[in-house]
């Protein structure tokens, strides 16, 4: 924990449910966010009993301020394991041992859930991470329950469980260690290279048909990821991780998530062609959407990075989402609706087909699940 410190400010540890705390209200308006972060935006928490609104008071902006630190805030829940009904999820369950994520895309659909936690969706989401220190105890005790029931886990399905804070906190190896001990199939979808540290573990888990894992990968364009994902591996390091896991004898899918029309939608067939050239089974896609607060963050961000086009995107977004920028209905909200939606489906089904990424993955093994021992008197029974 001492080494720490010197990178991060670590909060002292707190309950789950966290206060609201308004963040210092910045009177001027950068002309792009700090370095290797995705906004310097910080709208206010939609459930706070204010508001704040910022204005120019004329004073020359900072433009080599240093850019904001990360804080790490302990999160006491009492379980790890989160379920889900929904039927777009090839999962039931999952575990997310952070909640925040420092790769910082202005795209991501999990910046809303910090304002549960009393925080921003904005700059706080990528600067205030909130991590379950003890995220393997929990999850060695819900395997251990009577009543639990094994099927795929799914990892880093809310924000991306191999973030660069991962590095030195090692949760997300601590937790896969637990799954890998118990023989739990797991399903993966990460967009970071640090996944290649716990190569040994993935690898003995595929051979025994209990991993999967899903690399995701928006652009190939280095300058475009670097200002809408500013924390995340590049592109061509994402294809060598696929090159990696695939030699590896893990089974992996390239997802091409989210797809922005406008953005990107123009290299639907280049990222599948490199995806399969790395030696990827299959391949998925997602088309963006914009829930709450994303959608303000995702348009300032436009505006200012591409202001030429901006309108355009917006304007092919809504077409896709039946008149918004977001559409939550189960079937829909993957893929979207309308003429434009439907071709973008057939094109990526037409270049799935033809560079043979429809392979279809081994099914995951939930047979060999062996329970960790309970601990306590009634082992004994």
């Amino acid at each position: 924990m001492i080494g720490l410190a010197a990178e991060w400010n670590i909060l002292p540890e707190r309950p789950s449910t966290l206060t609201a705390t308004p963040a210092p209200l910045s009177m001027t308006l950068p002309i792009k966010p700090p370095r290797g972060r995705g906004t310097d935006r910080n709208p206010d928490n939609r459930y706070a009993a204010w508001s704040r609104t910022a204005e120019d008071d004329g004073w020359p902006q900072e433009e080599d301020a240093a850019p904001p630190g990360t804080t790490l805030i302990p999160d006491t829940a009492k379980t790890v394991i989160a379920r889900n009904d929904s039927p777009d999820l090839p999962f039931d369950r999952s575990i997310n041992p952070y909640r925040g994520c420092e790769h910082g895309c202005i795209y991501c659909f999990a910046r809303p859930s910090h304002a549960w936690l009393g925080l921003s969706p904005g700059q706080d989401f990528e600067t205030r991470i909130v991590w379950k220190a003890d995220a393997a105890t929990r999850l060695r005790e819900e395997l251990a329950a009577p009543g639990y029931r094994c099927a795929p886990m799914g990892l880093g399905t809310n924000t991306d469980l191999w973030q660069p804070v991962e590095r030195k906190l090692g949760v997300s190896r601590a937790v896969l260690e637990v799954l890998a001990q118990t023989r739990h199939p797991v399903t993966i979808v990460t967009k970071s290279a640090l996944i290649l540290r716990d190569l040994d573990l993935l690898a003995t888990m595929a051979r025994q048909h209990l991993a999967q894992v899903g690399v995701t990968i928006t652009t190939l364009d280095k300058e475009l990821a670097r200002r809408m994902e500013p924390r995340a591996a590049s592109p061509q390091r994402r294809l060598e991780v696929i090159r990696a896991l695939v030699d590896a004898g893990v089974p992996t899918v390239v997802m091409v998530a989210p797809v922005i029309p406008a953005l990107t939608d123009h290299e639907l067939e280049p990222i599948l062609t490199a995806a399969a050239a790395a030696g990827a089974w299959n391949a998925h896609y997602t088309l963006l959407r914009l829930p709450l607060e994303v959608e303000s963050l995702f348009r300032d961000w436009l505006a200012r990075h591409y202001p030429d086009r901006a309108h355009h995107v917006m304007s092919l977004l809504a077409q896709m989402r039946g008149g918004s920028t977001d559409d939550a209905h189960f079937g829909r909200r993957t893929r979207g609706e309308g003429p434009l939606a439907l071709l973008l489906r057939q094109r990526h089904d037409l270049a799935r087909r033809k560079l043979g990424l429809d392979r279809i993955l081994p099914a995951l093994d939930c047979s060999r699940f062996m329970p960790p021992a309970r601990n306590g008197q009634m082992d004994l029974f």
